[in-house]
């Protein structure tokens, strides 16, 4: 107990009433009142005659009666006893009379030892009487006399001491000094008396027991004397409130209260002992110094009593508002701020200043700050895209910019973290007790309003919504600044919670005029329409803000890192960001985790980044609030993420609720009507929320629903792959947790499959055309060009332009008008790419596949009708005919190869679901646009060979080999199926038709592959090169018939004639005379290939003189042809510099004379040539007139001045001159300029 202080001791005090208080039988609310009364109200008004109260019954002495401040007088002055008792044994030889300074000094300093208040403030009173007082009569003998002869006054008349008839007079005026704390017993005053009074306490008894003893002198010094009494006692409570609180003011209102007992004590000792007991209350009545002395004294003590007043009551506003916050906090749970402030700076750690900054700049945010009224704000965003980053950016901005404003404007923020933070009373007890911290007036408010409650029955108002509603509303509707509220994740509060805050916030916004609220949420369509008239702010994925987020998130994390590996962190995790704030922070630490530095490895780490084990939990966390943990909704959410994270597109509301709805249905559904029956968008897309981008739900047949981040697939995948429902016919898929991720990719698949499938099955896909028959005239209206547009001016093509676009302005169609339902244009377009990637067991059920394809049904022309038409455009955007197909065709061009194994096997191909030539159709589909490995797997399948190991095969193969564009694949896979049927061409002998087939359409792996066998199989090699061709009902009608090398020379192939020219036995093909008698010299003749004509000269001599049917050789023909005159030159050179036939011969028809004929043409280059070059004589063409002059046998008169010149070249290679000088009859001779032969 020793130097407790007040505040300690009512602390302590305190403590206990606050352990008490955790006892649920007390109540520290009750208590209050009771705890200011006991421990303050005894020093804050001594004058009240409620101070110091105590039992009638059973008074105990008055030394013994007091409280917890008498307990601590006492001590000190204990305390103070034994430091003087010690002082005085230590002194006992030192005692001295002298009145010297230096002696006072030594004299006060060796008793007074304590430092309290007291002792300072006594010590200073002392000194400034100087040499005015002795100290002596403070000590020993000295004080000793003055009690003796206090004693003695009137003892000899009353027989009582002096003292007890001052006490019983003081009685007797009703004077309670009972009530005072006298520190003095009244029973036996003097012997308690210490024998020194140098320190304060011996002072302060002595001068009470001189006054009591006084008090019988008069009856107004009495009443005096009473006042003095109770001054005296409320010395005790200025060690705390002066010292303790460094009150100067106390201390010097003290030293003057010394003074006056000091003085008053001094007089007492010179009346007493000058003057005689016996005249003492004569004297001191007279001279009236005590009364005086007294009157001072009281009025320092006043000044005094108010200032120990006036400290006491701040301790009691401090006590209080220390209270008031005790129980506030845990009326409202003061840990909630904490875990707030602490978060907040958690977010604030993780931001990036710079990828926030566009909020400030944003209109919306703009109006809302500057606004004078109530505003509200949204920001939305999806999950992890850093919403409540963005809201702390906010927070702290607020403050920044509100820092010096006046009036100060209030910021109060929460952050919704989970289910629990989201419950709307702990939001709205944050906010009261972030309000109740910042506005502390308000705090005495709160405190009256709960104990108002608690009397009302209430018994705990903070934990009722309605009741703290109630109060913000009570102190915000009179609230003199601008508040902002901040709350993040109001998607994290539960419907109910949701729909009270958002009500009391509009509420407050309505009544409050200077509120501004932002809040941040998922975007659900259920908020949305909360929110619908509030301004909104959209945190979008921007690439920018990815960079910013991700280089602060790599520098702060892995600045351990080398530049390069940092920079490749950087830019790689910046790219698949895609706005996933949440993503790049868990990525980031998986990095630091593992430990990678060197690039090598991290480039291998960056390229398959594996989902990071805490976001993996947090997307469970997400699902399972989502779903409510229910049974039920987790398997609607999970059938919902599994189909979004396979489907080729974005898909809208309505069609991912009906694929849902069907995949889950309990009972088989049969017709699109049944269906629809049990779709409930709404309910599929509250539950897969967080894990999707923000979509517009006034749109519900938009294309928006996808998933929102990479990492979500990746969890759909490795988390949510179970059984699915099967196909109809097949097994269950099951897919174990150490399924590889390719096998659970394919269960997702075959999910999707199943419902494409049962979907397109429904009864009214396969009962209802898709087009009406308005729908079906306007695709046969020409498409080249609009009929309706006024303008005419050609589209032009733009190669980077998409078919959205191209698309924009055309006619359009809705299937669900034919009662296909929402879901029937993905399935139909999409259904084959998820048949492709099915590869293994359990595959889909043959019936289902044959079904669907049909061949001729109508199920099979809608959906295929609809895929040439993915965004319903009347105009098709490619060309596709239903009647090509049936389940083969379309297994073999879009199944998997283990599918297509399985149709071979076990479907029946003769029923009327496959087409008559199945395999055929399926192959030449597969050559235009399937897997050509397919190829090998229908001709060798013994159901399907039969069509297929024929020269119909072969010649469909060729037919597509020109257009095909001969790399688009390796065509080597075609070709070496002729090594499976050698034999069957040689036995059906239709090896011959096949190479010349080959080499018509150019096709040398053919021709190499035949010829380089037939050097081994004499068979093959017979049949490949006779002479004569199969019957002509092989043979197109109108064609005449060709060997090998004349099809190649008609195709102009010179490398197909070039490689069979160096094959043994070709001259037959070679010298080969079809039904016109054309050899293949004047089958070259028809597009004059030099190249080729290079190639047959020198291996068929004999030919250049062969006619045809028409008598023409093939210079003539040459001569004849319509080719590039180049072309025509430069062969008709070759065939007379490298032939060796009589140029000069007369033919037996001189109209077939190759001068002749050129000279018709008017050709004079060739002319030219033939003189020069073969030496054809002019005077073939030349004869003499009438007047004996040379002239042109055939003369055309159209164009004289050409046949002049014709004339005059063959007159100069005559060496004739012409007979006639006449200009007018021959004209005037062509310049001899030479001619120009760059064209042979």
């Amino acid at each position: 107990m020793r130097n407790e202080s007040f505040r300690h001791r009512l602390y302590k005090r305190l403590n206990r009433i606050r352990s008490r208080s955790r006892d649920p039988r007390g109540d520290v609310s009750t208590q209050l009142p009771q705890i200011i009364k006991a421990d303050l109200t005894l020093v804050t008004n001594p004058a009240s005659k409620s101070h110091y109260t105590t039992s009638t019954a059973s008074s105990p002495p008055l030394n013994q009666v007091g409280d917890l401040s008498r307990e601590s007088t006492t001590a000190r002055a204990y305390e103070a006893q034994i430091q003087i008792d010690q002082s005085a044994l230590q002194t006992s030889d030192y005692e001295h009379n002298t009145t010297d300074r230096s002696t006072l000094d030594d004299d006060i300093g060796s008793v007074v030892v304590s430092s309290d208040l007291w002792s300072a403030a006594y010590r200073e009173a002392v000194h400034s009487f100087g040499n005015d007082i002795d100290v002596a009569i403070l000590k020993g003998k000295h004080l000793a006399q003055l009690f003796r002869e206090l004693e003695e006054i009137d003892k000899d008349a009353t027989q009582e001491s002096a003292f007890l008839r001052g006490v019983r007079y003081l009685h007797s005026i009703k004077v309670p000094l009972e009530r005072f704390k006298l520190a003095l017993d009244l029973a036996s005053p003097l012997t308690s008396v210490e024998p020194t009074a140098t320190t304060v306490f011996g002072v302060v008894r002595s001068v009470t027991a001189i006054a009591i003893s006084f008090a019988t002198a008069d009856l107004e010094f009495a009443k005096q004397i009473g006042e003095m009494l109770e001054q005296i006692s409320y010395i005790d409570d200025c060690d705390t409130l002066g010292q303790r609180a460094n009150k100067k003011d106390i201390h010097e209102a003290l030293v003057s209260v010394y003074q006056k007992i000091l003085e008053f004590y001094k007089v007492a000792f010179e009346i007493l002992t000058r003057k005689g007991a016996k005249l003492v209350m004569k004297l001191m009545l007279e001279n009236d110094r005590l009364p005086n002395i007294v009157q001072d004294f009281l009025k320092h003590a006043e000044i005094l009593r108010k200032l120990v007043q006036k400290a006491t009551l701040e301790i009691v506003e401090d006590i209080k508002a220390m209270l008031y916050d005790r129980e506030i906090a845990r009326w409202l749970g003061g840990g909630k701020m904490i875990r707030q402030s602490q978060y907040h700076a958690y977010l604030q750690d993780l931001r990036a200043d710079k990828a926030c900054d566009f909020l400030l700049t944003d209109a919306n945010f703009i109006n809302w700050y500057s606004a004078s009224d109530s505003q509200q704000l949204v920001i939305l965003g999806d999950m992890g895209c850093g919403k409540s980053v963005a809201m702390a950016f906010l927070v702290d901005e607020l403050s920044r910019r509100n820092e010096y404003q006046l009036p100060q404007p209030k910021i109060c923020y929460y952050y919704c973290q989970d289910d629990e933070t989201g419950h709307a009373i702990q939001i709205f007890s944050a906010l009261t007790l972030a309000l109740l911290e910042q506005l502390s007036g308000l705090k005495k408010t709160f405190y009256e309003w709960y104990k108002q409650n608690q009397a009302s029955g209430n018994i705990e108002p903070a934990t009722n919504m309605r009741k703290l509603e109630d109060f913000l509303h009570k102190v915000l509707e009179t609230l003199d600044r601008p508040l902002f509220v901040v709350i993040d994740g109001l998607d994290e509060c539960d419907r109910a919670s949701r729909k009270s805050l958002l009500k009391l916030l509009k509420a407050l916004s309505q009544k409050t005029p200077r509120i501004k609220i932002v809040l941040s949420s998922r975007p659900q369509e259920e908020i949305l329409e909360q929110l619908n008239e509030i301004a909104r702010i959209d945190l979008g994925s921007d690439a920018k803000r990815d960079g910013i987020i991700v280089k602060q998130t790599v520098e702060r994390q892995l600045s351990y890192l080398s530049k390069d590996v940092r920079a490749l962190v950087i830019d790689r995790t910046t790219r698949l960001a895609q706005g996933s704030a949440i993503w790049t922070k868990m990525v980031v630490e998986l990095i630091e985790v593992r430990g990678i530095r060197a690039l090598g490895p991290m480039q291998l780490f960056l390229e398959e980044i594996p989902l990071p084990g805490q976001l993996s939990e947090l997307y469970v966390t997400l699902l399972t609030r989502s779903t409510s943990n229910d049974p039920g909704n987790q398997e609607l959410a999970s059938i919902a993420l599994k189909i979004l994270a396979v489907t080729r597109r974005p898909l809208s509301i309505l069609e991912l609720a009906w694929a849902v709805a069907l995949s889950t249905a309990q009972q088989e559904v049969t017709t699109v009507a049944a269906l629809a029956k049990l779709v409930d968008h709404q309910r599929v897309m509250s539950l897969i929320q967080p894990f999707i981008t923000r979509i517009d739900f006034s749109d519900v047949r938009k294309r928006q629903v996808r998933l929102i981040h990479q990492s979500a697939k990746e969890f759909i995948i490795a988390e949510l792959t179970w059984n699915w429902p099967r196909l109809q016919g097949s097994a269950v898929s099951t897919a174990t947790n150490q399924a590889s991720i390719g096998q659970r990719i394919e269960s997702l698949e075959a999910c999707v499959l199943d419902i494409c499938v049962r979907y397109l099955l429904l009864n009214e896909i396969g009962n209802t055309n898709i087009f009406l028959e308005e729908q079906v005239a306007i695709l046969e209206l020409p498409q080249e060009f609009d009929l309706f547009d006024d303008d005419g001016k050609p589209v032009e093509y733009d190669r980077y332009c998409t078919w959205e676009a191209w698309e924009e302005n055309m006619i359009r169609y809705d299937p669900t008008e034919r009662g296909f339902g929402e879901f029937f244009v993905y399935a139909s377009c999409n259904w084959l790419e998820h048949f492709g990637a099915v590869t293994v067991e359990p595959l889909p059920g043959l019936a289902s596949i044959e079904n669907l394809c049909q061949a001729g049904s109508t199920r099979l022309h809608n959906w295929i009708e609809q895929n040439c038409r993915p965004d319903c455009a009347i105009k098709a955007r490619f060309p596709d005919d239903s009647n090509l197909y049936d389940p083969l065709v379309i297994t073999a061009l879009y199944g998997s190869g283990a599918m297509l194994h399985d149709m071979l096997k076990n479907s029946d191909f003769d029923m009327d679901k496959f087409l008559p030539q199945s395999a055929i159709g399926a192959a030449d589909q597969i050559l235009q646009w399937g897997d050509w490995s397919r190829l090998r797997i229908l001709f060798l399948e013994d159901k399907t060979s039969h069509q297929l190991q024929n020269l119909d095969f072969f010649r469909l193969v060729l037919r597509r080999w020109p257009g095909s564009g001969k790399h688009r694949q390796n065509w080597d896979l075609v070709f070496d199926l002729v090594e499976y049927v050698l034999d069957t061409l040689v036995q059906e002998q239709w090896g011959n038709e096949l190479l010349c087939m080959a080499a018509s359409e150019g096709c040398v792996p053919i021709i190499q592959r035949l010829m380089t066998r037939a050097q081994y199989q004499i068979e093959l090699r017979t049949e490949l090169l006779r002479d004569v061709r199969r019957d002509q009902q092989f043979l197109f009608f109108g064609k005449s018939v060709h060997q090998s090398v004349g099809e190649a020379v008609l195709g102009n192939h010179v490398d197909v004639v070039k490689y069979l020219l160096g094959q043994k036995g070709i001259e037959a093909h070679l010298q080969h005379l079809n039904s016109r008698d054309e050899n293949v010299l004047h089958l070259a003749s028809r597009l004059c290939n030099p190249a080729m004509f290079h190639l047959l000269v020198p291996r068929f001599q004999r030919g250049i003189d062969q006619t045809d049917c028409r008598g023409d050789t093939a210079l003539v023909r040459i001569i004849m042809s319509s080719s590039d005159p180049r072309d025509r030159y430069a062969s008709a050179r070759i065939l007379l510099l490298l032939g060796s036939a009589n140029r000069n011969s007369h033919f037996w028809n001189e109209q077939q004379d190759p001068l002749r004929i050129a000279v018709r043409l008017e050709d004079l280059d060739m002319c030219d040539l033939l003189m020069s070059i073969g030496k054809f004589s002019p005077l073939s063409a030349l004869t003499r007139g009438h007047d004996g002059q040379m002239i042109l046998k055939d003369t055309i008169p159209e164009n004289q001045e050409k046949l002049l010149a014709i004339l005059q070249l063959l007159l100069t290679y005559a060496n004739v001159a012409s007979k006639s000088a006449d200009d007018s009859s021959v004209g005037k001779m062509p310049s001899e300029k030479p001619l120009d032969r760059s064209t042979w």
